[in-house]
């Protein structure tokens, strides 16, 4: 049954649409045999410390457009991390092959209490106005807040009328930070928009074209896919209001992470006519293989895909043989977002470390094409075997710190920043990396594996660090068991 409706303005948050969960602590296999089982259930928590906010990955997918404009509807306040994007733009755009990188267009309605009184319709649509005239943008997105929504703004019917008066895409995001406990759901909400208002039936297909849906890593794919006779289409950082246009003209579309891509995946596929790759993004050999294969399956490039396959090996084996000897006994705990923490897992099983623990923001009992052989988590558990200490944490560094503080591995990975410094406080080597694919292929375990060597055997500074760091969690809280705070259901 389709869970893409894309005549509707707003799309379904993961909880009704995916069954996903927050809670979660046993056995990796334990939960990929819930999910398949359907006894899949949710354990909340008595109490809660933090959450992420889907406004800022609904802003992920569409700031980072070359040509585009964004609008946050609510306060100024709930616009405050927009910048960190402005930023990334600025530093990755290089690696991607932006040779003159656009300035970003971000703005504020500015919200305040007379409007949450009176309705902020009339101020956003005087701001499309406004942007529309300074910025001449392609395209203009609306990021919903908390705020516009409590009020009830007619954020969809302000956008039809603005497009139909400046011309150009007026794209609502409905992301306020109240729909969902899962924050990827903005990513969810930010594509929606996309696929309903920018990406036009095709014409004519390309078909050396792939769709690459990714964060914002290095082009890599250039390479990759030219060895193959093939070139990427991004989507959506670096990207133009014009090629997410022609993105249904693709051949394919992969994604590098199914927390980030899953809904725009499924969109492409069942309402352009564009077939999705619906097994694990290349992290690790075995899904590595999975992947080049199932890309050259699918795009007449079966002989192409092998040749590459066996370049890989004979170029990065022998280094990948010398880094699984060197880490062989170290322990590591993994810090994520569902989809790339499990490829982080992966990473480290083939490049021999022990995997003590996982604590992951959420997780998804499928994604949106349906397709178990997408399941990340449960091919890693039948690539490199179980993972006994799993958590479903949603971001609670409560519940970090306590596992942390139990299992003192030789070294944390991050995906986000704000988890690192835990690592650093109890004096645990921390990596984080930003670019997603840093660790793809063959080439990625090399890349990897040298980092790694290189965060433990350099570990004075978060020795030193521990010595003085104070930690806000009592000993009563770090004697506990992590999980003290979960509720039994």
């Amino acid at each position: 049954m389709s869970v893409v409706n894309l005549k509707a303005s707003e799309v379904q948050v993961r909880e009704l649409r995916l069954g996903s969960i927050t809670g979660f602590s046993g056995k990796a296999s334990e939960l990929v045999g819930c999910a398949r089982s359907g006894k899949l259930g949710e354990r909340g928590r008595k109490f809660t410390q933090c959450l992420g906010c889907s406004t800022s990955n609904a802003a992920c997918t569409v700031i980072l457009i070359q040509d585009g404009a964004v609008i946050s509807h609510g306060p100024v306040g709930c616009s405050g991390c927009f910048h960190e994007f402005a930023f990334t733009y600025l530093v990755n755009g290089v690696h991607r092959g932006v040779k003159e990188p656009t300035q970003r267009r971000i703005f504020s309605t500015n919200l305040n209490e007379r409007d949450m009184v009176y309705g902020g319709s009339q101020k956003l649509a005087e701001t499309i106005r406004e942007v529309y005239a300074r910025t001449k943008a392609k395209a203009i997105f609306i990021v919903t807040t908390c705020s516009s929504g409590i009020i009830g703004d007619d954020v969809a019917g302000v956008a039809d009328e603005a497009e139909e008066e400046i011309g150009v895409p007026v794209v609502p995001i409905f992301c306020e930070g109240f729909r969902s406990k899962i924050w990827t759901s903005g990513f969810d909400a930010g594509y929606h928009g996309i696929a309903r208002k920018l990406i036009k039936p095709a014409v004519t297909k390309q078909p050396d074209m792939v769709n690459i849906v990714n964060f914002w890593g290095a082009d890599i794919f250039t390479e990759l896919l030219g060895r193959m006779g093939l070139r990427p289409n991004y989507l959506t950082p670096y990207s133009t209001v014009e090629q997410i246009a022609h993105s249904s003209e693709a051949i394919a579309t992969v994604q590098v992470c199914a927390t980030l891509g899953s809904y725009l995946g499924a969109a492409l596929e069942q309402d352009f006519g564009v077939p999705e790759i619906k097994v694990s993004a290349p992290y690790g050999i075995p899904q590595t293989e999975r992947w080049f294969r199932e890309l050259g399956r699918m795009t007449g490039k079966e002989a192409e895909a092998e040749t590459l396959l066996a370049e890989e090996r004979e170029r990065y084996l022998p280094r990948i043989e010398e880094l699984r000897e060197r880490l062989k006994g170290k322990k590591a705990h993994v810090t994520a977002g569902a989809s790339h923490g499990h490829a982080l897992i992966a990473v480290l099983r083939e490049l021999g470390l022990e995997v003590r623990g996982a604590s992951i923001f959420h997780h998804d009992p499928l994604y949106d094409n349906g397709e178990v052989s997408a399941d990340a988590l449960q091919n890693t558990v039948q690539d490199y075997g179980d993972l006994p200490r799993y958590k479903v944490c949603n971001k609670q560094e409560y519940e970090l710190v306590n596992v942390l503080n139990r299992e003192r591995p030789d070294i944390l990975l991050a995906r986000h920043g704000g988890m690192t410094l835990w690592g650093g406080k109890l004096g645990i080597p921390t990596l984080l990396i930003g670019d997603e694919h840093f660790g793809m292929g063959y080439k990625g375990l090399v890349n990897y594996g040298e980092r790694i060597l290189d965060v433990i055997e350099n570990d004075e500074f978060v020795k030193n660090l521990a010595k003085h760091a104070i930690n806000p969690y009592t000993d009563w809280w770090l004697e506990q068991s992590p999980d003290a705070f979960l509720k039994d259901e």
